[in-house]
């Protein structure tokens, strides 16, 4: 890979509301221009949940110009890494250099203590991640 080259990363989850937005946002915020984030889901719900734009908000992070996307919008993209989102079986399998999944919990029901939680590992995920890309 050329210095100039962007790793490509997906984010899967089962609505694309929550955990892979989030992630998407850290890749974002702490990758600047060595990565390309995105995020999708399986069974996208239409709308990224208010839980989770509050809590980027906390963040410094407005999410509300994210929209819940399919994975089927993704597939021929040449993605470096999906990581899915702890969605087993309903996570379909997209092309990608590497793989691997991150089994979080959805905090789509979750309190506001809990969803925070949930913001900070993949946070601390990201940043794992992002320590051991070109």
């Amino acid at each position: 890979m050329t210095p100039a080259a962007k790793v490509r990363l997906l984010f899967v989850c089962v609505e694309n509301s929550n955990r892979s937005q989030i992630a998407e946002a850290f890749a974002r915020m702490h990758g600047g221009d060595r990565v390309v984030a995105a995020s999708a889901g399986s069974k996208p719900s239409g709308r990224v949940n208010p839980k989770a734009i509050a809590t980027m908000l906390e963040r410094g992070y407005d999410l509300t110009g994210h929209t819940s996307k399919s994975v089927e919008a993704m597939r021929g993209e040449p993605w470096g890494r999906v990581i899915t989102m702890g969605c087993g079986d309903a996570c379909p399998w997209v092309p990608a250099d590497a793989r691997e999944d991150w089994p979080l919990p959805d905090p789509r029901d979750l309190d506001a203590a809990g969803v925070r939680a949930v913001r900070d590992e993949i946070e601390q995920r990201v940043l794992r991640l992002l320590g051991v890309l070109p």
